[in-house]
């Protein structure tokens, strides 16, 4: 294997533990030879996993390749430690060939270690001992002298010159505790480096368990146990919108909900109000979950209105308290305060629910936390819990370094934080809307009639990131509810809802039953009502706006033979648009419809025989339906699925904020089914 296939391989071993290091936690690098493409001679290099990666799943195109020569050569023009910003921009200096990831932040850590393979991590039992009031006593009282202590200081050139001089000063010594942060190893070949990191993670581990005090977050507060697993999702089902519309008061967020042994027991604990305040310590920790949480001082039992009551005060005292935290240790030169609301909200008895930019943001956020509990239970176990103070968190959380790579992401999409329902959605034009919605940013739920349909169809778009599937007959005023709950436990909330599960018997008047007419009447007027009426109630929780579509049909105001079931029921989905515009608009709330026309290709409902009856009525062959169908419009030009795909859209994605009420058509113009 080559020096770059070693690196890979360790890394990934090592970042596929979450006891080894977090998400996009930590960095590992080698040094060794390659060819210089200009000169044809040997050069020494250093291959170092990049800026935002992560090493469970690192590739080559991960890793920045630098000269070593070059990087060591920054010693030598070092400005010092209040300048030290500035060597990262001579990283590009450094960088050899094209291509590859940005330099972090912890090059100079890699580059100056004297040894060819080195791996920096953040496992929750070394952090333990890092934030441990007595860290530097505990480390040697654990490893001894083969494991040193570098009290903290942030990231950077100077963290870096101090890493290689206590490694020089300590030849006996594997790697040391970085105070406040986590750990870093070294080794002469890739598997030693690998297996001394791994010696550190274990040795930790086995101290605190062999000596570490049993109850290290205190006894049961009374009253505070967690729920039964059926109520306590159904409460965090309750609860969800509105602190979601609470932690979106500065941007839009998306939210994940975490109900696990482990955050139940600490919310439980009697120490859990003290240890939260402390906020968390390791600069991946805070940047991903803030400062600190926000934590509901209430008991389960509590009502849903003192519930609602008092995280209102919570989030404000909050948001005050997060002002102060800028107010007191920004300078001139600091980034503008980027929003004061919670990443992490945990409320006892129930879990935590943390927050983002997106479904892996909010998920990444609630993990983060979980390692920050660990961490607390590890350093409470052996010591007392004391991570760096606030000034130092705030040089990490508003450091230039950090505002430029959030400068550097990609502009969010069209549609990003936007949590959408799309009902009858595993195939035909709900399958195509919701793959539209998720391709413009949004989280989709997919329901359907079949479970198993739904399931696949949302994998084919992405993953449960991106889109979950569930089972939902929109006839049944349970399973919506139980759906829209789903929905709000995937993502946090609800924020466009789409109006398509539907079907079409197709029969003359004398020919139509009371079943037909119900059965009609029942999944489109009727299911668009009931997934209406619960979409509503998260959106007016939420307090954020919203956007409810109706798919209903060019047959809504065109009057044609042989339909009279199918059309009477659009026509009634057509006027809940209308009436739902003008009750729900003082919420924010826009309602609007879509009035396609003989969508043949894809549709599940003229596969499932409703073609081949208007394809009867019409006297043409049922494979050409859709060409006359085309025939018979303005333009020529046959519907597809993806069409109105693009009109939900264009409804939706922040060009109509001022629409409700419209009807659209999509239909390649039919005259008599101009609006008017």
């Amino acid at each position: 294997m080559t020096t770059i296939d070693d690196l890979i391989s360790r890394s990934n071993r090592l970042g596929a533990d979450a006891r080894n290091t977090n998400y996009a936690g930590g960095n590992t690098s080698a040094k060794g030879t390659a060819t210089d493409p200009v000169t044809g001679e040997s050069v020494d290099l250093l291959w170092v996993k990049g800026s935002g990666g992560d090493l469970g799943t690192l590739r080559p195109s991960g890793l920045a390749a630098l000269r070593l020569d070059r990087v060591l050569a920054l010693k030598d023009v070092y400005p010092g430690v209040e300048r030290e910003d500035d060597m990262v921009a001579a990283f590009d200096y450094c960088l050899h060939g094209k291509g590859g990831a940005a330099p972090s932040i912890d090059t100079a850590m890699h580059g100056l270690v004297e040894a060819n393979h080195v791996d920096h991590l953040h496992p929750d039992s070394g952090i333990a001992f890092a934030t441990a009031a007595d860290g530097e006593e505990l480390t040697r009282k654990c490893f001894g002298d083969r494991v040193v202590w570098v009290p903290w200081r942030r990231p950077g050139f100077q963290l870096g010159l101090d890493i290689a001089s206590i490694a020089a000063q300590n030849p006996q010594a594997i790697g040391c505790i970085l105070g406040g942060h986590g750990i870093t190893a070294w080794g002469e070949t890739s598997e030693e480096s690998e297996q001394r990191s791994l010696e550190i993670i274990r040795t930790a581990e086995k101290f605190i368990l062999d000596n570490g005090r049993t109850a290290p977050f205190g006894g049961v507060i009374a009253g505070f146990e967690a729920l039964p697993a059926e109520e306590r999702r159904a409460k965090a089902a309750s609860l969800f919108p509105l602190i979601r519309g609470l932690a979106s008061t500065d941007r839009p967020q998306v939210g994940h909900f975490d109900d696990s042994a482990a955050v139940l027991e600490f919310l439980a604990a009697e120490e859990h109000p003290r240890l939260a305040a402390l906020g968390t310590s390791c600069p991946d920790h805070f940047l991903r979950t803030k400062v600190r949480p926000m934590v509901l001082d209430l008991p389960p039992a509590a009502s849903d209105d003192e519930v609602s009551v008092r995280l209102k005060e919570l989030h404000q005292a909050y948001r005050d308290d997060y002002a102060r935290y800028y107010d007191e240790h920004a300078d001139a030169e600091s980034p503008a305060m980027r929003g004061a609301d919670p990443a992490i909200v945990l409320v006892p008895g129930v879990g935590m629910f943390s927050f983002g930019t997106n479904k892996q943001t909010a998920r990444v956020a609630a993990e983060f936390y979980l390692n920050a509990i660990n961490v607390m239970r590890g350093a409470e176990a052996i010591s007392t819990y004391s991570p760096i103070d606030e000034r130092e968190k705030f040089r990490i959380e508003y450091w230039a370094l950090e505002e430029a790579k959030l400068a550097r992401m990609p502009k969010p999409k069209p549609l990003a934080t936007r949590i959408a329902l799309v009902t009858g959605a595993a195939s035909g034009i709900g399958k195509a809307i919701a793959t539209r919605l998720a391709a413009e940013g949004a989280c989709v739920v997919i329901a359907d009639l079949d479970a198993d349909k739904a399931i696949a169809a949302a994998a084919e778009i992405g993953n449960s990131d991106v889109a979950v599937g569930i089972a939902a007959d929109v006839t049944d005023e349970g399973q919506i509810a139980d759906g829209v709950a789903a929905a709000v436990l995937a993502f946090g909330g609800i924020d466009l809802v789409v109006n398509n599960a539907g079907l079409s018997i197709s029969k003359p008047l004398l020919e139509t039953t009371v079943k037909d007419w119900d059965l009609q009447h029942d999944v489109m007027a009727r299911g668009s009502f009931l997934v209406s009426r619960e979409a509503a109630r998260i959106m007016m929780a939420q307090g954020l706006g919203g956007d409810i579509v109706y798919i209903s049909s060019k047959n809504s105001v065109f009057a044609g033979p042989n339909n009279i079931a199918y059309s009477a029921t659009k026509a009634d989905q057509a006027h809940q648009v209308r009436l739902l515009a003008a009750e729900l608009g003082e919420h924010g709330i826009r309602v609007n419809g879509i009035n396609p026309d003989g969508v043949v290709r894809g549709s599940g409902i003229f596969a499932g025989g409703w073609g081949a009856k208007r394809a009867a009525v019409y006297g043409v062959e049922e494979e050409k339906l859709g060409e006359y169908y085309a025939q018979r419009t303005l333009l020529k030009r046959e519907v597809l699925p993806e069409h109105v795909a693009n009109a939900v859209f264009a409804l939706t994605g922040g060009e109509l904020t001022h629409t409700t009420g419209l009807h659209i058509p999509v239909d390649a113009g039919v005259a008599a089914a101009f609006l008017r």
